[in-house]
């Protein structure tokens, strides 16, 4: 049976992350308030509650969940980091709704899904969010919605659409409503935007100069679907609602 709890009092949101982290320990699955949407979270190293999550969504493997993280030295952790660029992207975008795909560690053992040895990563401007990460390490996070369903705005709307798949909604309130991250691949030489979102291809640019976007005809054709991107159109990619990324 679903939980719905809020964290308005700050005397209990300690007690409802604490509970929140044995559920994700266990393979359970909550949904969480972030500052682009609500989303659907699992433990990012627990394959049970990742099939969990892509099964409560409509999804398959091969549209896998990016990781979000509550602090910029856990990327390191998760990803092989190309250059210096990535320490840069971080610095000035992180927290914030940036989302970063890189070449994920071999060593780690985890199953995201059909990633192609990719991960997609994000540090959101959420003081609830990033105190529940800090509690709980990495966690593998998508939009709060079913297939072909706008995004979730809090956590009543999320609950309408996912029910009783889900073991514990975090009520947070609205949650800002700026619209679903940029994401930029660093997989590719050169780098490329695969959605452009509230940070603008001309603020990345300054980070990155060689940035381009995924119509331009100089970015290289991708040969596969990176994880993360589950969201997005690109050539290539599997189509798919433009609204409901995290």
């Amino acid at each position: 049976m679903s939980r719905t709890f809020s964290i308005d009092n700050d005397e209990m949101r300690d007690l409802v992350f604490s509970e929140c982290a044995r559920v994700l320990e266990s393979d359970g699955i909550i949904v969480m308030p972030t500052d682009t949407v609500y989303g659907i979270a699992a433990d990012a190293f627990s394959a049970t509650g990742v099939e969990k999550l892509l099964a409560a969504k409509g999804r398959g493997r091969d549209m896998p969940p990016p990781v979000l993280v509550g602090q910029r030295e856990v990327l390191m952790a998760l990803a092989e980091v190309p250059n210096t660029s990535v320490f840069e992207l971080t610095k000035r975008f992180w927290p914030g709704p940036l989302t970063i795909i890189c070449g994920a560690q071999a060593m780690l053992d985890w199953d995201l899904g059909d990633t192609h040895g990719t991960v997609a990563v994000r540090m959101p401007d959420h003081e609830a969010a990033l105190e529940l990460l800090r509690k709980t390490g990495p966690l593998a996070v998508s939009s709060a919605n079913t297939h072909g369903s706008p995004a979730a705005g809090n956590a009543a709307e999320a609950e309408e659409m996912l029910g009783e798949s889900v073991d514990i909604y975090i009520d947070g309130g609205e949650v800002p409503g700026i619209g679903a991250s940029t994401i930029v691949d660093l997989t590719r030489t050169p780098p490329r935007i695969l959605r452009e979102g509230p940070i603008s291809a001309a603020e990345l640019r300054e980070v990155l100069p060689d940035l381009v976007d995924i119509a331009d005809p100089a970015a290289e054709e991708p040969e596969t679907t990176a994880a993360g991107t589950e969201e997005t159109t690109a050539p290539g990619t599997e189509a798919a609602d433009e609204t409901t990324q995290e």
